[in-house]
């Protein structure tokens, strides 16, 4: 949507249209009373205006169009059918004789990028599909006398970069192409190499802005220029105007339009007079250099248009200086409410101060969670790091783990490699795994890493992995559920979920990524289910998931309300576990289905990875000696959230928001519910480390009561036990509530840490050259993780689990 304001009004878009392109019903954007070429045509009253393809244009336009047939563009898995419904529709135009505008988006290529990059499989038999189309459109414009003057452009609204995704600032993402073709075009007599050799910056022929098409357009079709308009027109064309009487009057209107454009967001009338000698020679402004360089390009105009001999590169000066005022206006800062910027970095250093305060209370040693904070802190002020935030978290995360694997070598005859084995190797091994799985950032998005080198092109090895998921999720749910449900029951419901889950998986695979599922799931599981839609499948697994969420509740309010399991624990169970700890693990496991169902196939065997991590962390917790305390269980917490986001390919920048998850069970666009699907497909990692933090919690909540209990059996009361730790005293003194505050305490530092460090980042460097690709898609980002992630899952949905633990 944002481009396609540049491409229809020549103006630059605000940096909320990105925000709103993610709200499909958003109609506050509309370009219905602005300037536009697609205005000036339909005003032209030469014919009507048809629209096939992406339903943004139907949305930016309304009523505009008098035929049009718009598909949604968010369901990226489709690849045919939207493009199919385009096509469809082309033969029937091309032989009427009523229309002056038809607009053709096609959606295959962005959703073919989007699902598998540009080196999918699927990539080039959809470039020779548009080629082909390409070809029909031309010969019919050279075959039919209707069309003989029509001007036909292909252009694509972004590009992509190496991991098919958009929205940064990368060579791939921001050079489209652009292509111009008519019969009438032959005049210009352009012999042009093709195809010319790759190049990495994809600069080939000549560059122009997007924003270059409007003011090309209405030349080329004698319009008026849009009046909001900062391109500057295609020099390439001017030839197509013998006369260089008019080729100067088309540069001078566009310069006078740019002109204006300026003094509006100027305040002054810099053009509207010649500027005095002095102030030209020290300009105090950029406005009024460029109205001092104006002097000489307005010069060459007026001789021009007089018909004066002139150099043949004359137009030339006049160009640069479009240019350097495009660039100007292009990259001038917004007119930012200084007022309201300083009052939100006040109140978020308050947070800060506030946080900092009630953590120092209760939480015994800050020194890591503070060199986390403020090392993360001072990177958010260079855009370099900001692009590559993960390795942050993947050097924070193995370094943690290091020293607490470190300290256990303490608890052992380090003689006896038996605790390196078992435990240092696997978690520091798993640690690593997950940090190769997905390149993401910007610099290394799309190099080789895991997924790329072993799980794509072998996707045998790929589903026994996921098999293996999908097995050992199975066997934690009946476990969770056995002596509660009877047997006969409780593996046939929990064995059909699964298979639920894992049947839509692979049928959404075989939809999405056809190569990646192998013949045996396909004959095996598939046929078996034939005939199933995917909106039926992904249907059963929720309403499985929530039939089993509702029973693991009731245990746990039936447990409460009769208050025996207390003291009678149920057989088959181990010592010191009670009904409600065994129900909050059941939710774990339960919300563990959801987040397969709602991540990449590639990135399920990620949660193995998550699991082996999680034993260590239990293990750390049962230790004898300087076992893991709370505070410490949630900087694990903290660190792991952030890790397993970028491992499982998120980054800082809008273009690696995953919608391929975001249509699962639903039929038709709800905000709420495409919302919530979105949200759990691109932080199904980081929630999961908050439910199980709930899980490990309460692991410790029950470790320190059977402390007390000891030492209240062995010891007079009021002796102390001098082999007890400060941490150990001190939390085997904590309620189940203060443990929680403990974990609050701790997430909470460092949000507010972070969004006062981004906050003041992007105040300070609000006139950066990246501050609208880099900065603010970073801002985007942290309100999702302080508002979403901390607010809403670590403290709501973390807090009401652990309440309903503690009961």
């Amino acid at each position: 949507m944002p481009r396609l304001k540049a491409i229809t009004t020549g103006s630059v878009p605000s940096f909320l249209d990105v925000v709103l392109n993610l709200d499909e019903g958003d109609e506050s954007s509309s370009l219905a009373s602005q300037d536009t070429w697609l205005a000036q045509m339909k005003a032209k009253g030469t014919g009507r205006l048809v629209m096939y393809g992406d339903d943004t244009w139907l949305k930016l336009f309304p009523g505009t169009f008098d035929r049009a047939d718009g598909t949604t563009s968010f369901f990226v898995s489709d690849f045919t059918e939207v493009d199919h419904n385009v096509t469809r529709n082309i033969p029937a135009e091309l032989v009427k004789d009523d229309w002056n505008t038809m607009i053709l988006h096609y959606l295959g290529l962005d959703h073919i990028g989007h699902k598998g990059g540009p080196r999918s499989p699927h990539m080039v038999p959809k470039q020779q599909e548009m080629d082909s189309i390409v070809r029909h459109i031309y010969k019919a414009m050279e075959a039919q006398d209707h069309l003989k003057s029509t001007l036909f452009v292909v252009c694509g609204d972004h590009g992509m970069n190496d991991a098919g995704n958009h929205g940064a600032s990368s060579p791939g993402e921001t050079s489209p192409a652009l292509l111009f073709i008519s019969p009438k075009l032959k005049g210009l007599q352009k012999s042009q190499e093709a195809p010319l050799p790759e190049a990495e910056d994809f600069q080939f022929y000549s560059t122009v802005e997007q924003s270059d098409l409007a003011p090309t357009l209405a030349a080329l079709l004698g319009l008026p220029i849009p009046k909001n308009n900062l391109g500057a027109l295609i020099p390439e064309f001017l030839p197509i105007w013998p006369k260089k009487t008019n080729q100067a009057y088309l540069l001078h209107q566009n310069a006078r339009q740019i002109q204006t454009v300026i003094s509006a967001a100027s305040g002054t009338k810099t053009f509207d007079s010649a500027l005095p000698i002095a102030s030209c020679a020290s300009p105090s402004s950029d406005y009024e250099e460029l109205a001092c360089e104006w002097q000489g390009p307005s010069n060459i105009l007026m001789s021009a248009r007089v018909g004066d001999d002139m150099d043949p590169q004359w137009a030339l000066p006049v160009t640069r200086w479009l240019r350097k005022a495009q660039e100007l206006m292009s990259g001038m800062a917004s007119n930012y409410d200084m007022t309201r910027l300083i009052l939100g970095q006040v109140a978020a250093l308050l947070a800060v101060i506030l946080s900092l305060g009630v953590a120092t209370k209760t939480i015994s040693s800050l020194t890591p969670l503070l060199l986390i904070s403020i090392a993360y802190s001072i990177m958010m002020f260079a855009s370099s790091y900001v692009e590559e935030e993960q390795h942050f978290w993947y050097l924070a995360t193995s370094t943690w783990f290091g020293y607490l694997v470190f300290r256990g070598f303490k608890r052992y005859d380090t003689s006896v490699p038996r605790h390196f084995l078992l435990t240092a190797v696997p978690v520091l091994s798993a640690v690593r795994l997950s940090r190769s799985w997905n390149q993401t950032g910007q610099k290394f998005a799309g190099t080789p890493d895991i997924v790329k080198i072993f799980l794509e092109p072998n996707p045998h090895f790929l589903w026994l992995l996921v098999g293996l998921t999908y097995v050992w999720t199975h066997r934690q749910l009946v476990y969770s559920f056995h002596g509660r449900i009877p047997v006969p029951v409780n593996y046939p419901a929990m064995t059909g979920l699964v298979l639920a889950a894992f049947t839509f998986k692979a049928a959404f695979t075989l939809e999405d990524a056809p190569e990646l599922v192998v013949p045996f799931v396909k004959s095996s599981l598939l046929d078996f289910t034939r005939g199933a839609s995917l909106i039926a499948r992904a249907r059963a697994v929720f309403v499985g998931l929530c039939l089993a969420t509702a029973a693991a509740m009731g245990f746990i309010i039936w447990e409460v309300a009769t208050r025996k399991q207390r003291e009678t624990p149920a057989p088959r169970r181990k010592k010191g576990i009670s009904e409600k700890a065994e129900a909050i693990t059941t939710i774990q496991n339960l919300y563990t289905i959801l987040a397969l169902t709602q991540s990449r196939t590639t990135n399920v065997p990620l949660f193995l990875v998550f699991n082996l991590i999680y034993w260590f962390l239990s293990t750390e917790i049962d230790a004898d000696t300087t076992p893991l305390s709370t505070a410490e269980l949630g900087v694990s917490s903290l660190l792991l959230q952030y890790a397993s986001f970028f491992a499982m390919g998120g980054s800082n920048a809008i273009s690696s928001v995953d919608l391929s998850n975001a249509y699962n069970g639903v039929s038709d666009f709800n905000v709420v519910l495409v919302g919530m699907l979105t949200y759990v497909s691109n932080w199904a990692g980081p929630v999961w480390w908050v439910v199980g933090t709930v899980v490990l919690m309460g692991k410790i909540w029950r470790r320190d009561q059977q402390q007390r209990l000891r030492l209240h059996e062995v010891k007079p009361q009021g002796e102390a036990d001098e082999n007890l730790n400060v941490v150990e005293v001190k939390e085997q003194g904590q309620s189940a509530t203060g443990l929680f505050k403990t974990y609050v305490a701790v997430t909470t530092l460092f949000t507010a840490f972070s969004v006062a460090a981004v906050m003041a980042a992007c105040t300070i460097l609000r006139t950066h050259l990246f501050v609208w690709t880099v900065f603010s898609p970073k801002y985007l980002y942290c309100v999702a993780w302080s508002l979403g992630q901390h607010l809403v899952v670590n403290v709501g949905l973390g807090g009401l689990l652990f309440w309903l633990g503690s009961l």
